[in-house]
């Protein structure tokens, strides 16, 4: 009997910790074609910068030198997601910054509800 509830004690006082899967890491840099949508239209958002980034890449054929392929974000549907997936990752002001100003070598990491972004 003291080892049930020896278990159970246990089992209510240890923290369970729920950690996601990388799915998948790339290196990019957001150029100055990644900062103007299809239309030119100058973009302010991080997120609306990284997603061209992607379309540039998958669909259009636009890539830096530096830029690295991915397989998550290859799909409209996926890239649709990313501004929410950046909502709940994470991201520091100086990499927020460098994106919107300037034209930054990050890295990516994907999983599957959020990505983070770092400057390189």
């Amino acid at each position: 009997m003291k080892k049930i509830f020896l278990i159970v004690a246990l089992l209510f006082t240890t923290p369970i910790i729920h950690a996601e899967s990388l799915l998948e890491t790339y290196t990019a840099r957001l150029g100055t074609d990644d900062h103007y949508n299809s239309k030119g239209k100058r973009l302010r958002s991080v997120a609306a910068i990284i997603r061209q980034d992607r379309a540039n890449f998958h669909k259009f054929g636009i890539r830096d030198f530096e830029d690295q392929g991915d397989r998550f974000f290859a799909s409209k549907g996926k890239r649709a997601r990313l501004e929410s997936m950046l909502n709940r990752g994470s991201m520091s002001r100086e990499t927020r910054n460098a994106i919107v100003n300037g034209t930054p070598l990050i890295t990516v990491n994907i999983y599957t509800d959020y990505i983070e972004v770092y400057l390189q």
